[in-house]
């Protein structure tokens, strides 16, 4: 089988090699820690005050891949009493090839954490539930829309 379509433009398969890729080829926990102050001493009033914190970081590991990390906080508090905080740095490494600066920033910011939470989500689940609290389930996160209004609270810099 020829590689070449009619008039010597490239096939499919060499426009593959060209066009941009952004593949997952890794993901693992990268660190976690779980504290309950008190353990799970719960009167019948459970209605906790929950707090979540998302950050992503990436760094390079090779022109073409990058190691992205999202970064999971949630704490409990009821009565101003920290019931459990939970920390949990879900990573994945990501071939990033023929990306411009601005698709490999949105990768970062928005398509890599949208593929790396459900696994922390999973994590901070089973942490929770095994320091004997409730089941805990976060909410699904639009990270479309965090990294579209991030964009336009900080304005783009040049260097």
């Amino acid at each position: 089988m020829v590689n070449e379509t009619a008039g010597g433009a490239p096939a499919p398969d060499a426009q593959a090699e060209t066009g941009p890729v952004l593949a997952l080829q890794n993901v693992y926990l990268k660190d976690c820690s779980y504290e309950a102050p008190n353990g799970p001493r719960l009167d019948g009033n459970w209605n906790p005050q929950i707090n979540l914190d998302l950050h992503t970081a990436a760094t390079g590991l090779t022109p073409e891949l990058r190691e992205v990390v999202l970064t999971v906080t949630v704490s409990a508090k009821q009565n101003d009493v920290t019931i459990f905080l939970v920390e949990v740095k879900q990573a994945g490494v990501f071939l990033m090839r023929n990306l411009d600066e601005v698709d490999a920033k949105r990768a970062i910011g928005s398509v890599c954490p949208s593929v790396l939470f459900p696994y922390a989500r999973a994590a901070v689940s089973n942490l929770v539930t095994q320091g004997g609290f409730p089941q805990f389930l976060l909410p699904p996160v639009n990270f479309d829309a965090l990294y579209a209004s991030n964009q336009t609270q900080q304005p783009m810099t040049t260097n």
